[in-house]
């Protein structure tokens, strides 16, 4: 069935258009202007009616004009044409029965919709989020967002190559997190058949690291040393040598057992962690945000102090893989950082990558801790949450100072005695 307006397809049985004489009457590349504005009508479903006009108008396009309405056209810069008149022209002389608009499709060829077209293109986009599907229901939030960001498309382009950029994500976000850690183009071979098909600045390895973020709680950011963090907090690593935590206290490795002997800091790396994690995990395991806490606690308790992990600002991917194989091993966590916005978002951080319990960091002991001190900073930034006590982001705003991690060295030391 034809679309009124619209000529029917070859095999339907209907009046034949005169093809000599339409070629040199709308043919006439004096009235190409005219055919291609006739089109773009039929693309939109505009009706053929009413007056077209060219400005500035050229002598060649007034002859035209002139020989296909049989008169002279109203002087003046720009020409007026009547569709209405074109269409009766064309119907009344025979050369094609159906009017305009089957003139033009056998002018130029078949005039696409633009509704068409744009369904199409929807449906097309739809096909290619399809991948997505396949990925576990930790990451259906994420997925649904990365829908709606645009991310894909900015990097894709077009739907046919979205839906490989995103079968390839799916594939790899699937794998992981690499369990043991393996380097990032090994990784990149195996899953996806190119060792450097998640080399930075590639459209993929953007769609996996966010991903990635999603997957492992890691923290927002941008740099080398970031994404060298990021890829490796799902086990994938680019340079297992940077990234580092600073523990006190803890045991399982010959190179652990002598330097808590000695009662020193240890600085493990996280090729040590992912080639010889400590053999034994302590009931309970201390972990602070700041260093100050952890040098102090080996000058005041040595050899006998409690094991303690120390941050040192956002959980590197070292971090988060010693908390994990200590959790994994039945430790307690039990983290305290400073009561400030960012310090509530290293700790929403750390709480996203593994569980912990709050180590006198509730609204109750932030409470205690500024009724204290008399000489606390004023808290600025931007507010955070903290899902670990919802009374905490509150009773921050309300009382609206910083309380760092040296100001209630005292009772943090209390409880790394022996």
């Amino acid at each position: 069935m034809s679309r009124p307006g619209q000529p029917g397809p070859p095999d339907e049985p209907g009046p034949r258009i005169d093809l000599d004489r339409l070629g040199r009457l709308l043919g006439d590349p004096g009235l190409a202007w005219l055919v291609e504005r006739v089109r773009r009508r039929m693309e939109r479903d505009e009706p053929l009616t009413g007056p077209l006009t060219q400005t500035a108008a050229t002598t060649a396009e007034r002859a035209a004009a002139e020989r296909l309405l049989g008169r002279n056209p109203r002087a003046g810069r720009s020409l007026s044409v009547r569709l209405d008149a074109v269409d009766a022209v064309l119907r009344r002389s025979g050369i094609s029965p159906d009017g305009l608009a089957a003139a033009v499709t056998a002018l130029t060829g078949p005039v696409p919709r633009l509704a068409d077209i744009r369904e199409q293109e929807v449906n097309a986009w739809q096909d290619a989020y399809a991948p997505l599907a396949m990925l576990r229901p930790e990451l259906a939030e994420w997925s649904l967002q990365l829908r709606k960001d645009g991310l894909v498309r900015r990097l894709a382009r077009t739907p046919q190559a979205a839906k490989v950029l995103l079968t390839d994500a799916t594939t790899a976000l699937r794998a992981l997190p690499a369990d043991p850690a393996v380097s990032l183009p090994a990784f990149a071979a195996t899953a996806l058949g190119n060792a450097h098909a998640l080399d930075d600045g590639t459209p993929l390895a953007a769609i996996v690291l966010s991903g990635i973020r999603a997957l492992t709680g890691f923290p927002d950011g941008n740099g080398a040393e970031w994404r060298r963090e990021a890829w490796a907090s799902a086990g994938l690593l680019r340079d297992a040598l940077s990234s580092t935590v600073l523990t006190l206290g803890l045991r399982g490795t010959p190179a652990l057992d002598w330097m808590t002997d000695a009662g020193e800091p240890a600085v493990l790396t996280l090729r040590q962690l992912t080639h010889s994690p400590p053999r034994t995990a302590p009931g309970v395991v201390y972990v602070c945000e700041n260093p100050t806490v952890l040098a102090t606690a080996a000058d005041t308790h040595g050899p006998a102090c409690r094991p303690l992990v120390c941050l040192q600002g956002q959980p590197s991917a070292a971090a988060l893989t010693l908390l994990r194989h200590l959790h994994s091993r039945e430790s307690t966590l039990r983290y305290h950082g400073d009561f400030d916005w960012g310090g509530l978002r290293i700790a929403d951080a750390l709480l996203r990558g593994v569980p912990w319990q709050p180590w006198h960091y509730t609204a109750a002991d932030y409470r205690t801790a500024a009724a204290a001190t008399s000489l606390a900073p004023p808290l600025t930034g931007t507010p955070a949450t903290a899902a670990w006590d919802s009374d905490l982001a509150a009773a921050l705003a309300e009382l609206g100072v910083r309380i760092e991690e040296e100001t209630v060295l005292d009772i943090l030391l209390a409880d790394l005695s022996p």
